[in-house]
């Protein structure tokens, strides 16, 4: 009787064990970040300080190290970048890194099946790049990672923890795929003049193109008060002031009817400036 009794106790003590959920010691994070004509997605795991020294003692220096806790950080792009000066094409690479007091190391590795460095392999390396080290201001207890700088053909990929910071720049030839898509866009009826007005702006350098296509723009929308005001700020900076202050007040008229405070904001604001 004591037996049966002692063997269900640890038959239902067992199933007690087997349904006990605890959080993760290293959370497994995952971001996405939109960039150049595609995203890139990054999953690690953030093991934390817990009061220990971590860079140079428990991360040692000049070895490689999975760049979090767990599963090989991986890093997977959707568009085709640029990374030390060397094309990255699209696909999931392991993220290593390397670090060292006053460099680290950043390895793109293609091999992604790996258990933190276990079966890391330097001739599975797509590229590696040295970063200079920097001193965070604040203490991170948590080991982060994160896209800072976003632009639209570079960013940055933050690694920082404790005080320690280096960042990763991240490259996208996006430009003569744009222009070759508005070309083409160009030859149908409905014409993306808004779109090449931006382009020519902000990726050309050319505002007097920009302009020949906000007026088209406009003419198109003569409603879009987002457009007037775009078009009033390339006039001002091609010196036409009072072109300027005529597209602004259409702007904020057309604002005001739609009762968007940041438009009216932003128009009486440019015109103090005319």
């Amino acid at each position: 009787m004591k037996k049966l009794f002692f063997a269900c106790l640890l038959l239902s003590t067992g199933s007690l064990v087997a349904q006990v959920r605890m959080p993760a010691p290293s959370p497994t994070q995952t971001i996405k970040q939109d960039f150049a004509l595609g995203t890139i997605e990054l999953t690690y795991s953030r093991p934390i300080a817990k009061g220990r020294k971590i860079i140079g003692d428990l991360v040692p220096f000049n070895k490689v190290w999975r760049t979090g806790a767990n599963a090989a950080t991986i890093i997977k792009f959707t568009d085709v970048v640029e990374i030390g000066g060397k094309r990255i094409d699209t696909g999931r690479y392991s993220l290593y890194t390397v670090p060292n007091a006053d460099t680290w190391e950043i390895i793109l590795n293609k091999n992604t099946g790996n258990w933190g460095s276990n079966g890391y392999s330097e001739t599975d390396d797509v590229v590696r790049v040295k970063v200079p080290v920097m001193k965070n201001k604040n203490y991170v207890e948590s080991f982060t990672m994160q896209f800072d700088a976003v632009k639209p053909e570079s960013c940055e990929l933050n690694l920082v923890w404790e005080k320690t910071a280096v960042k990763l720049p991240i490259k996208a030839l996006v430009k003569d795929r744009i222009r070759a898509q508005i070309d083409k866009a160009m030859t149908a009826e409905k014409k993306p003049y808004w779109l090449a007005a931006q382009f020519y702006n902000e990726y050309e350098n050319n505002p007097a193109k920009a302009l020949e296509n906000i007026k088209l723009a406009v003419k198109d929308n003569p409603k879009a008060f987002y457009m007037w005001l775009y078009k009033a700020k390339l006039e001002k900076e091609l010196g036409d002031k009072t072109a300027a202050m005529q597209s602004s007040k259409t702007s904020l008229e057309l604002a005001t009817a739609e009762k968007n405070d940041d438009y009216i904001k932003m128009n009486l604001d440019l015109q103090k400036k005319l």
